[in-house]
């Protein structure tokens, strides 16, 4: 079975993500598909385990074999909590559905840690920009300014949301380089802050659900068996 299969005919959940979950889609967006598969239990018990990612098979398109997608959520990745929170959902069956059911079992205040280290790297990026080219990249400005949005917004409400809603003006005038830098750098570092003090007080709790989460992948796993054996 090659990795085009897996994805292909053992997808749980895709989603759109990028500017156009975000709503931040301009007329030359690109779609940007992410998805999770669940691989045939039984090929987990050959010498040749089955991948724990595929990109491809179309453009923009990245996917996580399931067991692989919980344990980056349980350490609360930026880039895969996200997905289970898209508004725009392009497939999703009966474990899907339990997947995206979960998805409040996966956050917690760790989030605070990886969003606000992921936000550092990027910033480090765009300052290094700054330097030998005199300007940023303005569209990955603003997406830092929008992650940073929504880390602060988790931490005060406990409820991941990806949409910039009313923002989205005032942050696709920093993609088009509207927005002198010294602004942006004022705005970075007060939703920095400001995620900082959201932090201590977060109704999140302090680590994820593990076990309800390793429950769900033991039930999936086990289904998955059962009917490779026709039971």
């Amino acid at each position: 079975m090659t990795s085009a299969d897996l994805v292909r005919d053992h997808t749980i959940y895709s989603c759109v993500m990028g500017s156009r979950a975000f709503g931040l889609e301009t007329e030359d967006s690109d779609t940007d598909r992410r998805g999770v598969f669940l691989a045939p239990t039984p090929l987990f018990w050959r010498f040749d385990k089955p991948p724990a990612q595929v990109e491809g098979p179309a453009e923009e398109q990245f996917s996580w074999e399931l067991e692989r997608f919980c344990e980056l959520a349980l350490r609360a990745n930026p880039n895969v909590l996200e997905c289970l929170h898209s508004p725009v959902v392009e497939h999703i069956d009966d474990t899907g559905r339990e997947l995206v059911a979960l998805r409040e079992a996966f956050l917690s205040r760790r989030a605070h840690q990886t969003f606000v280290r992921y936000a550092g790297g990027q910033r480090r990026k765009l300052d290094a920009d700054v330097r030998q080219y005199g300007r940023p990249r303005w569209k990955h400005a603003m997406h830092l300014l929008r992650l940073l949005m929504s880390c602060r917004d988790l931490l005060r409400t406990g409820e991941l949301t990806i949409h910039v809603g009313t923002d989205r003006d005032r942050l696709l005038a920093v993609k088009r380089g509207e927005v002198p830098w010294a602004e942006v750098e004022t705005w970075m570092n007060r939703l920095t802050e400001e995620a900082d003090a959201a932090a201590s007080g977060s109704p999140l709790p302090a680590a994820p659900d593990h076990g309800r989460v390793e429950d769900f992948l033991i039930r999936a796993r086990r289904a998955s068996a059962l009917r490779a054996l026709g039971a």
